[in-house]
C-alpha cells in the first residue's frame, strides 16, 4: 500500500474537518441559547376534543369566513439540548381569540366575545428536521387579576419520546404589556429573550411571520410562577 498522502487527501480531509467543525459549531450555537424555559399551562388546556385540530387555526371546517384578527405564521424546530433535530415531536398550541377570550368553559367570567370562526386550538407533528409550522392569529390581551393585564401570547405543549414534556409560553416582540407580565418576568432577562418572538411581514404581506426554535431539554428550575393561564 502506498503511505504517500496526495494534496488531494489532504484538501478532503480538510474538507471532512471543516464540515465537522462547522457542525460542532452550529450545535454549540445551539445550545448556547439554552433549553427552552417552562411555563405554566394555566387553567385553559384544552378539556373537549375538537373535529378539527390541524395547523391552520384561522380557518373552521365547515365555516366560510376566516378568524378575525392579524394572521401569524409561526415556524420553528424542535431540537435537543445538544442542538440535534427531533422529528415526531407532538406539538400543541392554544390561544385566545383576537378579543382576549379563550374556548373554555373556565373562561366564562370573560365577557369578550367569542370567534366562531377561529379554532383555538391545533396540532402538529416534527418532521424529519424536527420543523413544525402553524397559522394562527395574533391573540389579543386580556385582564388576569386586578392591575395586571396578560399581554399576547401562545401557549406550547411539546411531547417527545425520551425526552420530557415542556409546557412554555410565545410572547411578541415590542409588546408594552411584556415588561410588567407577572409570567414573564419571572423569568431572568435571558430566558425572557428565548420566549419572545420578532415577527416581520411574509410574503405577500397578508401577514406576519416569526421562528420560534423549542429546545427540550431537562427540566430546569425556571423559579416558581403564578398558575395564570
Amino acid at each position: 500500500m502506498d503511505a504517500r498522502i496526495t494534496r488531494r487527501d489532504l484538501l478532503a480531509q480538510g474538507g471532512i474537518a471543516g464540515l465537522a467543525l462547522a457542525a460542532t459549531a452550529a450545535v454549540r450555537a445551539v445550545s448556547a441559547l439554552g433549553v427552552t424555559p417552562a411555563q405554566p399551562e394555566g387553567p385553559f388546556y384544552p378539556v373537549r376534543d375538537q373535529p378539527d385540530k390541524d395547523t391552520d387555526l384561522t380557518r373552521v371546517q365547515g365555516h366560510a369566513r376566516a378568524a378575525t384578527g392579524q394572521t401569524v405564521l409561526v415556524n420553528g424546530r424542535v431540537l435537543d439540548a445538544s442542538g440535534r433535530p427531533v422529528p415526531g415531536a407532538l406539538v400543541e398550541i392554544w390561544q385566545a381569540c383576537a378579543t382576549g377570550r379563550y374556548n373554555h368553559p373556565d373562561d366564562s367570567n370573560n365577557q369578550a366575545a367569542l370567534d366562531e370562526d377561529f379554532q383555538y386550538w391545533g396540532r402538529a407533528t416534527t418532521d424529519a428536521r424536527g420543523a413544525y409550522s402553524f397559522r394562527t392569529i395574533k391573540p389579543g390581551a386580556y385582564p388576569a387579576d386586578a392591575g395586571w393585564v396578560r399581554p399576547p401570547h401562545i401557549h406550547f405543549r411539546v411531547v417527545a419520546p425520551g425526552l420530557p414534556s415542556l409546557t412554555t409560553q410565545m410572547y411578541f416582540a415590542g409588546e408594552a404589556l411584556n415588561a410588567a407580565d407577572r409570567i414573564l418576568r419571572s423569568l431572568p432577562a435571558e430566558q425572557r429573550k428565548l420566549l419572545t418572538v420578532s415577527f416581520a411581514p411574509a410574503a405577500g404581506g397578508a401577514a406576519v411571520e416569526g421562528v420560534f426554535d423549542i429546545v427540550v431539554g431537562r427540566p430546569g428550575t425556571a423559579g416558581v410562577t403564578p398558575e395564570v393561564d
